[in-house]
């Protein structure tokens, strides 16, 4: 195993990048000239509108007036099995579309560590470990077969730390892993670690859980009774501090194949317009700082984040991120979505995505962060999303709730007394470890209420089947041009209707 050629330590902060905070709220200088009466939008082709960068042509009305119109071309497909070549400017990263079905797509995105077809789920690793798997299991199982998961930048960078992995070749070795991983930046962790951060143009400072004052008897410290102060707190070592340039600089010692830029993330249900917007055009300032310190473009691919709350109005906040992508577009080899799955109503939720996959250019991936619901799944394909991930499949395993077809919530619940008596497997015709292996729901819940670990990771091995045959079946229903069809009758499988002992779709 050979060690990682990356820096030693974080770029400085380049003075240039720095907004003052009288400048927070202002426009981003280099969008001074869009045209915000026109939908932001690039890189389009049919069934979208022609994009402002699309060609034109000229036509003759039947008066013989001339007039120059832009038209949207169909959307090249190269064919299954083509081999990449990765060529500048994106030299970790081609993107092949093979077929359409409306809005939705079945492609290859060729990695460093071998080619992901999509739409894909990917499953989180947080720390580098799918809990109650190991990378065997998930690459020897014709069930799971995945080719690409999830790990989280701020968790590896505490525990047991970035240098260490890097030492050891990243974390494709250190995990003993061989095919592609995808890195979030430690953004999120802006929301889901709120009352331990503080946010300001130079980065997040987060406490660190694990050497917190919450880890000392009583508040007190070595020296003494006081509650240590901030800056004794970081120079402890119980705040840690992550700028765009550490984000890069950690997830460049991670060696993943997928790297997210740092971008300001607010709670999609936040109430505060001013902090939207401080937080969008900060996120343009913070893209342009990853870029720069990205040290390993040749092998590794830094994706922009779309925020922008759930403004999705035209010249609005979604918009000013997205036009400041636009400029930046050459650096880019794919797209994320994110700053959604945190609680806002479905209908605002499937608006943000619509409206971005509308804006992003086609003949990039695109990767929609934190949703794993089966049914948003389906929906989100069939609007252009191409990647997705989130902890649901395995979280949810670990409380004994396996995902299955049928009525919605499309789960059933192992623990409840209902399985107790029931000798069927989960899912017939599933070929997880649990359903192939004859585990019925009878075994499987005195097992979880046993505490019994087996039960749970095999619970967990179903889900990420189940979700890996929901790919599959997604992927088939695009090559057939059928997607539509699929999802139509997806959805009328979780929702009968009152009247057949059901529930109604939902008007969303």
């Amino acid at each position: 195993r050979q060690k990682m050629s990356s820096p030693s330590e974080p770029p400085e902060t380049d003075p240039a990048f720095i907004a003052k905070e009288e400048d927070f709220t202002k426009l981003p200088s280099e969008l001074s000239h869009v045209d915000w009466t026109k939908p932001i939008s690039w890189g389009k082709y049919e069934p979208y509108p022609p994009s402002h960068d699309a060609d034109a042509i000229t036509t003759t009305d039947d008066d013989g007036d001339k007039q120059t119109v832009a038209v949207a071309q169909p959307l090249p497909l190269t064919p299954e099995g083509t081999k990449p070549s990765f060529k500048p400017p994106h030299q970790a990263l081609e993107f092949h579309v093979h077929a359409t079905s409306g809005r939705a797509r079945y492609t290859t995105v060729h990695l460093p560590h071998g080619p992901v077809a999509t739409p894909v789920f990917m499953p989180v690793g947080t720390k580098g470990t799918l809990k109650g798997l190991s990378p065997m299991d998930v690459t020897n199982s014709d069930a799971l077969n995945n080719q690409i998961i999830l790990a989280n930048t701020y968790h590896l960078a505490l525990q047991p730390g970035t240098e260490l992995i890097r030492d050891a070749g990243g974390l494709h070795n250190f995990m003993n892993w061989d095919r592609n991983i995808l890195t979030d930046s430690g953004g999120f962790q802006m929301v889901s670690l709120l009352k331990l951060a503080e946010i300001t143009e130079e980065g997040v400072t987060f406490e660190n859980p694990f050497l917190s004052d919450n880890n000392d008897k009583e508040g007190e410290t070595n020296s003494g009774n006081k509650k240590r102060t901030r800056q004794e707190a970081t120079e402890s070592g119980s705040m840690m501090l992550l700028r765009p340039e550490d984000s890069i600089y950690h997830q460049n010692n991670i060696g993943s194949d997928i790297i997210m830029a740092l971008d300001d993330v607010v709670s999609s249900v936040a109430d505060d317009k001013t902090r939207f917007q401080i937080a969008t055009y900060r996120t343009l300032r913070w893209l342009d700082r990853c870029f720069a310190a990205h040290r390993r473009p040749h092998d590794q691919n830094l994706f922009p984040i779309v925020q922008g709350g759930l403004d999705v109005s035209r010249g609005g906040l979604r918009d000013v991120c997205l036009a400041g992508f636009r400029e930046r577009d050459d650096k880019a080899p794919g797209y994320a979505i994110g700053g959604l799955a945190g609680g806002e109503s479905k209908d605002d939720f499937w608006k943000v995505v619509d409206h971005c996959c509308r804006a992003l250019p086609d003949t990039k991936p695109r990767y929609l962060m934190g949703v794993g619901y089966p049914l948003d799944l389906v929906v989100c394909t069939g609007l252009g999303v191409d990647m997705y991930d989130c902890v649901y499949p395995t979280r949810t395993a670990r409380f004994g709730v396996a995902l299955i077809d049928g009525e919605a919530p499309g789960t059933l619940r192992l623990k409840s007394h209902a399985c107790s008596e029931d000798y069927r497997v989960i899912m017939h015709g599933c070929k997880c470890m649990a359903c192939a292996g004859g585990y019925t729901r009878s075994r499987l819940h005195a097992m979880l209420k046993n505490d019994n670990p087996l039960a749970v990771s095999l619970v967990t091995h179903h889900n990420l089947a189940y979700m890996m045959a929901l790919n599959k079946r997604m992927r088939d229903a695009i090559k057939n041009d059928a997607y539509g069809d699929f999802a139509r009758s997806f959805v009328r499988d979780q929702y009968r209707g009152k009247d057949s002992g059901g529930q109604d779709v939902p008007k969303w």
